[in-house]
């Protein structure tokens, strides 16, 4: 998705229908600035924005998102290419918590062992000490997985 396309076409959308950023800005609940953000490229609206848009502007959201006015082969052409993007940004984030969650889990467990390398068990002290820091280290990273977990079977339900 090109966001300067978009940008430029929700301008035009805009002006189609006579309106300032600031009216359109109310009718959707965001400020004139938001308006101008989505009109230049530099933020893309949020799914329940593109929703009032469409409404708003009488076109479909894979019209917004293509940039231009589209019907028949060319809808079909550029709902797939938005599809397919949408599939594209899913994967890549799902990547990108997954390697951040194995990191956290690997910190996790190397500071557990650090911590217990250097604990010098002469105590009952020492000894409950060693055994909390097993037991946050195994909370910690069994939510690490379960949240890893959760996330994958949230992507395979779409």
């Amino acid at each position: 998705m090109d966001a300067k396309k978009i940008g430029t076409f929700l301008k035009e959308l805009r002006n189609e229908k006579g309106m300032t950023q600031e009216q359109l800005g109310e009718k959707i609940g965001v400020s004139n600035k938001t308006i101008s953000r989505w009109e230049t490229g530099n933020y893309m609206p949020p799914v329940d924005c593109l929703n009032m848009l469409s409404d708003i502007y009488n076109i479909s959201i894979n019209e917004i998102l293509a940039g231009e006015r589209a019907s028949g082969d060319a809808f079909t052409k550029i709902a797939e290419q938005n599809i397919t993007v949408t599939l594209k940004e899913l994967e890549k984030d799902c990547q990108t918590f997954e390697k951040k969650m194995m990191c956290i889990l690997a910190v996790t467990t190397l500071l557990t062992i650090i911590i217990l390398a250097l604990l010098p068990m002469k105590t009952i002290k020492d000894v409950i000490v060693m055994i909390l820091v097993v037991a946050v280290a195994f909370i910690a990273n069994t939510l690490n997985i379960v949240a890893l977990a959760t996330k994958k079977e949230m992507l395979d339900n779409r």
